[in-house]
């Protein structure tokens, strides 16, 4: 049986795929090299920047953003340009990500830098950031109110400054000693939660919902987008690697700071003496998970992430949503917050 969320976003992604190729300049197909390699990064061409069908991404924030505007009461369609600005926003950040971290692949094909150089992939970024602000726009071509769109527009910058003050923050954990906890969910609000909060607030706004109601829907957001932070961080430890897709090793051998690390950092010397250490020897990863369940980390970051579950069930209930897309919000809801990969 279809399930309500499979229905809706059957009708949702072939409008926001539309939406975005139009913003892009990927409507008449084959593209120059500027656009060419934004779509290379889309998942729209290939490594000679011809037209192709790669991975393009889960588009979650922006069924989020379609689904609170149609929960709030509003017309889903309307809400496309704010919906293809957040997605176009997001691959930005994962562009210029990818550079800052040094990273060879992105959803399995190697990334932009890695092929056409650091130069032309942060030009890239930068012209996708752009055309995100552009995307916004064209809310107005979709009869929402100029108000709304400029309301819209700020809040939208106001994030951008948020994302970039939580990269900010992970790029200085890398080198940095003594990252509390507090820390980390400052960091993980800014570069994570915010930007699904503002999927979730856009949505409402295009609504026509007034300012207490869309707050309503941005803390939803938020606190989904923190949930799932989270989660990601104890699947990135304790998670099956043959679900996941991605060895459990990885964020240790890395000394990737995430939460349930910093929590049992700052409760057991040898897991502090252990990380000092310069070389990860065949022990390494097995020492420190053993340390790490010592501490009660995993139990303490499952608590984390149950508590902000609740958070964002409670914001939902709320936001009293209307039918049919709170069947299908629920739906994602539930999937985002209960999946084990």
């Amino acid at each position: 049986m279809t399930s309500k969320i499979e229905t809706l976003s059957a009708a949702f992604l072939p409008a926001l795929e539309e939406e975005m190729r139009a913003v892009l300049g990927a409507s008449a197909g084959s593209a120059d090299p500027f656009y060419g390699m934004m779509h290379y990064h889309m998942g729209w061409a290939d490594e000679q920047l011809q037209p192709a069908d790669g991975n393009s991404g889960k588009r979650i924030r922006p069924v989020l953003c379609l689904l609170a505007c149609a929960a709030a009461g509003g017309d889903w369609q309307q809400a496309l340009p704010a919906a293809a600005a957040i997605e176009i926003l997001h691959n930005f950040s994962l562009v210029h990500d990818d550079i800052e971290d040094n990273s060879p692949t992105r959803r399995g094909r190697p990334t932009l830098w890695t092929l056409y150089g650091q130069p032309q992939a942060i030009n890239t970024g930068d012209a996708m950031f752009a055309l995100a602000h552009l995307a916004l726009a064209r809310l107005a071509d979709r009869s929402v109110p100029p108000p709304v769109v400029v309301h819209a527009l700020r809040r939208f910058d106001e994030t951008c400054v948020e994302l970039t003050r939580g990269q900010y923050a992970d790029m200085g954990f890398e080198t940095r000693d003594g990252v509390a906890v507090a820390d980390y969910l400052a960091m993980i609000t800014g570069k994570t939660a915010m930007l699904v909060s503002l999927a979730a607030e856009l949505g409402a706004l295009v609504a026509g919902v007034d300012a207490t109601r869309a707050r309503v829907f941005a803390d939803f957001g938020l606190n989904l987008g923190l949930a799932f932070q989270v989660q990601d961080d104890i699947l990135g430890i304790w998670g099956d690697e043959r679900i996941t897709g991605k060895s459990a090793a990885t964020d240790i051998i890395t000394r990737k700071k995430t939460l349930p690390v910093l929590f049992g950092l700052s409760r057991s010397q040898g897991l502090r003496e252990l990380y000092d250490k310069s070389e990860a020897g065949e022990d390494f990863v097995r020492t420190a998970v053993f340390l790490l369940d010592q501490t009660g980390a995993q139990e303490y970051a499952a608590g984390e992430a149950a508590r902000y579950s609740k958070a964002a069930i409670d914001n939902l209930e709320a936001a009293e949503p209307l039918e049919p897309a709170a069947t299908a919000l629920w739906q994602l809801t539930d999937m985002l917050l209960r999946r084990d990969s």
